[in-house]
């Protein structure tokens, strides 16, 4: 019998779930080793248990906790899929934002109880068995994640930043245009896709393990940052995480 898998979402845009849908024929070979038996985007249809539930979007209220525990409660494994999963993504601007200054914005008037429905990572409210980062995930890597639990082995991610990854692509460092990039705290994986293509590194997949190992800091300390400096930006994504 072929493990049943299921895809959720939450807050979220579900670009993570679009990733995975214009793997194309790759998601198609897909089918050949699993049973997708929930997925919003191509079929509604309820499963009583699944063997690996993929869930992307942040937490925004307790009916959306509820929902992720049930789920929870019926998946032998549960992963985070992408950064609004992982560390609540760019949902999670809103924690700096004063209550009313957020229902006024959003709503043109004051909404009582909206500091309850700021978002939050899974792993506030359920146990996280695996995760993908990345806004959006990469492709790939969501099929060796699933090729590793399918085979029983734990999922790994790269243990080193970004800027490992720049200097593989002999891409040129965006401190040196006068740019602050997160890069050299940043888990890479993504093969660097954002300084490839003219920006910065915004932080997407979280931090590395050890940000302040020594070779990352001193590429900070050159351009002189500190390692507090650079954490200081990680607002855009990576909200600590407050178990509820």
């Amino acid at each position: 019998m072929k493990p049943r898998v299921g895809f959720f979402d939450f807050t979220c845009c579900e670009g993570c779930q679009l990733t995975i849908l214009n793997l194309e024929e790759e998601f198609l070979e897909l089918l050949e080793l699993v049973e997708i038996v929930e997925f919003r985007e191509i079929l509604q249809a309820p499963a009583a248990a699944l063997d690996i539930a993929f869930v992307e979007g942040s937490i925004a209220g307790p009916e959306e906790a509820a929902r992720l525990r049930r789920i929870r409660e019926r998946s032998r494994t549960l992963v985070a899929l992408g950064a609004c999963a992982d560390n609540a993504g760019v949902n999670a601007l809103s924690h700096f934002r004063a209550p009313e200054e957020l229902g006024e914005s959003a709503f043109g008037r004051v909404v009582e109880g909206i500091e309850e429905r700021l978002p939050r990572p899974l792993e506030c409210f359920v146990a996280v068995d695996a995760r993908v980062p990345g806004c959006p995930i990469d492709g790939r890597e969501f099929l060796g994640l699933l090729q590793a639990l399918l085979v029983g082995r734990a999922p790994e991610l790269p243990a080193y930043a970004v800027c490992v990854e720049c200097k593989l692509g002999e891409y040129p460092c965006t401190f040196e245009q006068g740019t602050v990039c997160l890069g050299p705290v940043t888990r890479a994986g993504c093969n660097a896709l954002c300084i490839a293509g003219g920006d910065r590194c915004r932080g997407c997949r979280g931090l590395v393990d050890n940000p302040r190992s020594q070779p990352y800091r001193q590429i900070l300390e050159q351009h002189g940052l500190t390692v507090e400096d650079i954490l200081a930006e990680f607002r855009i994504f990576n909200l600590p995480p407050e178990k509820s």
